[in-house]
């Protein structure tokens, strides 16, 4: 099994770590100059980035570690497991700095609040829940998802956090109130990712039913779908400036996509198996990989070549760059969050703790905790420098499948298999708000840039928005045939993009819950890319959703992660990295889209 590193410009792999089991998730440090995988060897592998060496195996977790994510200073490391518990590590030590206990099921993602003070996690118990990074207290409980939650994501102002179920529903709700604000419908199949646009106008959401969607996170409204993608879409983003879109699927294939127009821009290809995991570096020089063929990755964002190729433990679920982008974080199926060493490759700290896989992990804003949700039903956050766990937050009676941090770092939303989404106070741990609607697992949750929304993707095939102060659903797109597998804003928060297996995607208006644009694809995941390389590239022109000659941009920020279940491919990014990450400057109009590259 393998995590790859691509150059986002040519597509090409410039590094290729063999590892030695499925790696769920990869992540890049905030400086770029570390990876952070997790596994299905129940470990978190921190490599360096330039090298691919490992510089840590942090233990702890009991099963596979689903997702993992640097904290904004890239000091602490979150991983989410199967075990339900997130566990926060200290990415100098590998030491255990918290753990939440709380999910009654696996966690499937987790993720920093902007600020880092807070974790959010998405489980099997279908609940998106809030952990305190200083006590590991739950400090929400968002409950509404009717199935469980794969994805959640705060606001890049923390103030709200978007969640995606298997119920086929994207949530977005009110940090502050606990409240569902809106609730997207659209999606066909489960929804496996959401994330917020960096300016949190937007929501972007993956599903099973092959789409990548585009929502208003004002209006609820889907702006655009994206089709193309010939399988499940498991992971999206938005690239840092908002104007692309990159998404990991099932078929393989990591692809960009213009997220004003929803044309595909970029086809890449590599592993040999599946991709869960991708995520850009900070400056988009290269791009992480974590695959079902056990190696972790780095591609060479200018020449498209392969720079290093780990072999790891286990299947790496999530993966995410600390804010600098120095280090990456990663959930692994072995139960551990792993930060790497961006530059390197080397594994920097392996954190244990999770009793289940990490199925999402995320960095704080400020880089020095990470959030992680698993399959143990906790979300934990954990102290990067030392690994150690700070806090755990429990409460979801289902796998955590999504956790995001708050912009400002103060929650962390979780969405669940519990078919709830929830906030969580990083400081305590203990549950602030509890977001119910959905009927289906929540896939994906992520906060709008202002931090006063939430998106949530549900299998029940609906993409929700919720006002994070006050619980209320504002808007609930509707038109997927599948549950999308993953959801984004768009960085003007206006417009929400889903993923689904429907093999196309779409853009969403937030303010009327319209769909907008709907390109022929296919997509599991979306993220903002910086520099993604493999085979084809395909570009799409929005508005008449065309697609257009292949080619390579340069020049672009961004960082995504990918992840898939059979024939895995997902880009995953980390929500509360959003005001720091950035697109494509030279070519604002075209978005990429991941495919096989990693799984969450």
């Amino acid at each position: 099994m393998t995590v790859q590193i691509w150059d986002s410009t040519t597509g090409k792999e410039v590094i290729k770590t063999e590892v030695e089991a499925v790696v769920w998730a990869v992540v890049f440090s905030p400086n770029g100059a570390q990876i952070v995988s997790g596994s299905d060897a129940n470990s978190v592998q921190i490599w360096d980035a330039t090298t691919g060496n490992e510089v840590m195996k942090i233990k702890g977790h009991s099963n596979s570690v689903w997702s993992v994510a640097f904290s904004p200073n890239g000091e602490q490391i979150v991983s989410g497991s199967h075990d339900k518990t997130i566990r926060i590590w200290n990415t100098t030590t590998g030491n255990e700095m918290m753990m939440m206990k709380g999910h009654s099921d696996l966690v499937w993602y987790v993720a920093f609040s902007p600020n880092g003070m807070q974790v959010v996690s998405g489980s099997d118990d279908k609940t998106v829940r809030i952990w305190d990074t200083s006590t590991g207290h739950e400090v929400a409980r968002l409950e509404g998802h009717t199935d469980w939650v794969r994805s959640v994501a705060f606001s890049p102002n923390g103030a709200q956090i978007v969640s995606g179920s298997d119920d086929k529903t994207v949530w977005i709700w009110d940090a502050s109130t606990e409240k569902e604000v809106i609730r997207l419908n659209g999606h066909s199949d489960p929804v496996r990712s959401v994330a917020f646009s960096p300016n949190g106008v937007q929501i972007v959401s993956g599903s099973h039913d092959k789409t990548v969607r585009i929502w208003n996170a004002t209006m609820g409204n889907e702006v655009i779908k994206m089709k193309g993608h010939s399988d499940l879409v498991w992971s999206v983003a938005f690239s840092p400036n908002g104007m692309q879109i990159v998404s990991g699927s099932n078929d393989n294939t990591v692809r960009i996509w213009d997220a004003s127009t929803g044309h595909q821009m970029m086809k890449m290809k590599g592993h040999s198996d599946p991709v869960w995991s991708v995520a850009f570096s900070p400056n988009n020089t290269q791009v992480v990989s974590g695959s079902d063929d056990k190696t972790v990755r780095i591609w060479d964002s200018t020449t498209g070549k392969e720079v290093i190729n780990v072999e790891v433990a286990a299947i790496v679920w999530s993966v995410a760059f600390s804010p600098t982008g120095a280090q990456i974080v990663s959930g692994w199926q072995d139960k551990t969050v792993r930060i790497w060493d961006a530059t390197t490759g080397h594994q920097i700290i392996t954190i244990q703790g999770h009793n289940d896989l990490v199925k999402s992990v995320a960095f704080s804003p400020n880089g020095s905790y990470i959030v992680s949700g698993s399959n143990d039903k906790t979300v934990r956050i954990w102290d990067v420098t030392t690994g150690s766990e700070v806090v755990r937050m429990e409460g979801h009676t289902d796998w955590v499948q999504s956790v995001a941090f708050s912009p400002n770092g103060v929650h962390v939303a979780s969405g669940s298999n519990d078919r709830t989404v929830k906030l969580w106070d990083i400081t305590t741990g203990s549950e602030v708000v509890k977001l119910e609607g959905h009927t289906g697992c929540i896939q994906s949750v992520a906060f709008s840039p202002s931090g006063a929304q939430i998106v949530s993707s549900s299998n029940d095939k609906t993409v929700r928005i919720w006002d994070a102060a006050i619980q209320n659903k504002v808007a609930k797109p509707e038109g997927h045939t599948h549950g999308p597998q993953c959801v984004v804003f768009s960085s003007d928060s206006v417009q929400i993009i889903p993923g689904y297996n429907g093999k196309n995607v779409e853009s969403w208006d937030v303010r009327g819950g319209n769909e907008a644009i709907l390109s022929d694809g296919w997509a599991n995941s979306l993220e903002c890319p910086s520099h993604v390389r493999s085979h084809p590239v395909l570009i799409w022109q929005r508005m008449a959703s065309h697609q257009l000659p292949c080619l390579w941009i340069s020049q672009i920020d961004g960082w995504v992660v990918a992840r898939a279940h059979p024939d895995i491919c997902l880009f995953w990014y980390p929500p509360e990295l959003h005001p720091t990450i950035f697109t494509p400057p030279l070519c604002p109009n075209y978005l990429y889209q991941g495919t096989n590259l990693s799984h969450i």
